[in-house]
């Protein structure tokens, strides 16, 4: 397995929202770990590429952390007048159904209690994330079809 493939695979684990992966192949052993940080740490057991494998994990690991802190940022002054939606549970977000059929909400849409939100897909089962609240949907945090993780905003709601 060669530096590409690794930093590969650290930036699928990154995004795929895993909080650990364990890879054996012949004479290579690596464990990569996410934490709450999106920290990541691999151990590799061959002496030779050992190094250079400890060097390149603190490099991979910013990248992933200043995404989610853009988005963070853009929404914080108007934070204070609306409620943020999070995710339950870590998974890949939907905002529609199935392909073909349309989303659940727009920005703009009215929403109350127990209205369905998006679907999130964690271990090929979908889980449908209703509402909490009634509002209405101000901003769309997520796209579709990207990895989320556990407490992450996926909508802003005006409750007024």
């Amino acid at each position: 397995m060669d530096l590409k493939e690794i930093q590969n695979l650290i930036k699928f684990v990154a995004k795929s929202g895993a909080s650990e992966v364990k890879l054996e192949m012949d004479d290579v052993k690596i464990t990569i770990k996410t934490g709450s940080e999106t920290e990541t740490t691999i151990v590799q057991q061959m002496p030779v590429a050992a190094a250079p494998m400890m060097q390149q994990a603190p490099a991979a690991a910013p990248a992933p952390a200043a995404e989610p802190a853009a988005p963070a940022a853009a929404p914080a002054s108007d934070d204070s007048k609306y409620i943020t939606i999070k995710s339950p549970i870590i998974g890949t977000f939907y905002r529609k159904p199935s392909p073909d059929k349309p989303v659940f909400v727009e920005v703009g849409t009215d929403i109350k209690e127990g209205d369905v939100l998006c679907v999130i897909e964690a271990m090929k089962l979908f889980n449908e994330i209703e509402s909490e609240i009634s509002g209405k949907i101000v901003k769309v945090l997520v796209d579709d079809s990207s990895p989320v993780e556990f407490d992450q905003p996926l909508f802003l709601v005006d409750p007024s």
